[in-house]
């Protein structure tokens, strides 16, 4: 049987690694011995994925070197911030798919570009992108996802390895597309949850996610996506779930911040990273940077920092001049 390994396990990595079991030998890596152990021992991981049971062949462990002794394929199922790290230290390198989504925060980079630093550029790495909150997923709700790699090979290959069960998987070599997709989704879903906060209607949140897909089509074509993917599972799909989802964790901090209260606060009670509030800031230094016009995350990004009220920032967008749709 094919081995494959998990890093990383959070909400979607222990998920993903509770799917995949059933029909490949799967490790699950816990960068925490402890909670390796409680993994380990009571097969659920109720921090993350309370209600979920492990399967018994799953293997977990906190030794990263066990974890991905003689594998296939690794998946890096740690936030963007931790991705550096793990792929430092896979020695040999592995071939490797993330899936995390969002820019390196002070870098700005994207986890292909971190990968090509760590890895080499000859590497075979990818990220498996599109709507997928991770307790559907590990309760083996249908879900549709987008693997994408530069190597179309690889990305075929890797497509075929993890599809399956109620999992389908396309293949993409448009990797920045469908990164830029997945970073950008999560701060048009801050916006999004704004949006509801205020009370201000399903009009104006249609209206936000309509929006929000024109500003990662453009940035996303000022990097070199094509349009395709914009309109695919890793764009309009995941731009979808994440801004109307109740699960969505950045659409949760959008709401909450709406209601006045503090983002340190919300962050502290929310139990779980939100990708939007670390790569607005990176979204707009980008944007600046290739000179596309984006602002909803520039508003988003004003209102994480503390310079605009949610309400402020709604009324910043209201009154922009009028332009043609397709501009």
């Amino acid at each position: 049987m094919t081995r494959v390994a998990v890093l990383g396990a959070g909400a979607w990595g222990t998920a993903i690694a509770a799917v995949l079991a059933p029909r490949l030998q799967v490790s699950l890596w816990a960068q925490n011995a402890a909670q390796a152990q409680a993994l380990h021992a009571t097969r659920r991981n109720e921090r993350y994925l309370p209600g979920i049971e492990l399967p018994k062949a799953l293997l977990v462990t906190s030794e990263l070197g066990r974890a991905v002794e003689g594998v296939r394929l690794a998946l890096v199922a740690t936030p963007v911030a931790g991705l550096r790290d793990v792929l430092q230290r896979l020695d040999p390198p592995l071939p490797v798919i993330w899936l995390c989504k969002g820019f390196e925060e002070g870098s700005g980079l994207l986890p292909h570009q971190i990968a090509a630093e760590t890895l080499g550029e000859r590497a075979k790495f990818g990220a498996l992108s599109g709507p997928s909150f991770a307790e559907e997923v590990a309760r083996g709700l249908p879900c549709a996802l987008t693997l994408a790699s530069a190597a179309a090979a690889f990305a075929k290959e890797s497509a075929a390895l993890l599809h399956g069960g109620r999992m389908r998987i396309y293949y993409s070599a448009d990797l920045v597309g469908v990164e830029i997709g997945g970073a950008v989704k999560n701060v048009m879903a801050i916006a999004a949850g704004i949006a509801d906060g205020l009370g201000l209607g399903h009009n104006a949140r249609a209206a936000l996610i309509t929006r929000g897909l024109a500003e990662i089509a453009r940035l996303s074509a000022a990097m070199g996506g094509q349009p395709e993917t914009v309109m695919g599972l890793a764009g309009a799909g995941d731009l979808i779930l994440t801004a109307t989802g109740d699960l969505s964790r950045n659409r949760r901090v959008g709401l909450e911040l709406a209601r006045g209260k503090s983002l340190p606060d919300i962050l502290a009670n929310l139990g779980h990273v939100a990708e939007g509030v670390r790569s607005a800031k990176e979204v707009s230094t980008l944007a600046k940077k290739k000179k596309v016009d984006m602002p909803v995350s520039d508003a988003v990004n004003a209102v994480l920092d503390g310079s605009l009220e949610p309400a402020q920032a709604v009324e910043r967008l209201l009154s922009r001049d009028p332009k043609r749709e397709s501009a």
